[in-house]
């Protein structure tokens, strides 16, 4: 996919859904997602979401921000291990800060 001069903002999800996103899991049916944060990774955007079953287990879910032809925020899956444990990392650096531990 090619990328355009109509990238996500920083703060673009939460401007276009507020605190939270519904989304359609693999069966049809919809599920609830805080999103913890946006984070730009590689040069890529990302968000971190967590779902309320997710919260329970200290868990989160990583996306790829992407903008749709009309400049709209989308949210891919991010199924390369590697990419996912890079802006997992990140995240924690974020929280923790980047102090390297034992």
């Amino acid at each position: 996919m090619a990328g355009g001069g109509n990238d996500p903002k920083p703060s673009e999800l939460k401007q276009q859904y507020g605190e939270s996103v519904e989304l359609v899991t693999e069966d049809g049916s919809s599920l609830s997602f805080r999103i913890l944060a946006e984070l730009t990774v590689g040069g890529n955007r990302y968000a971190l979401l967590q779902s309320e079953a997710m919260k329970e287990d200290d868990e989160f879910d990583v996306f790829r921000i992407v903008a749709d032809p009309s400049g709209e925020a989308q949210l891919e899956n991010v199924t390369d291990e590697e990419e996912w444990e890079l802006v997992a990392e990140a995240f924690d650096d974020s929280q923790f800060g980047s102090d390297d531990q034992p």
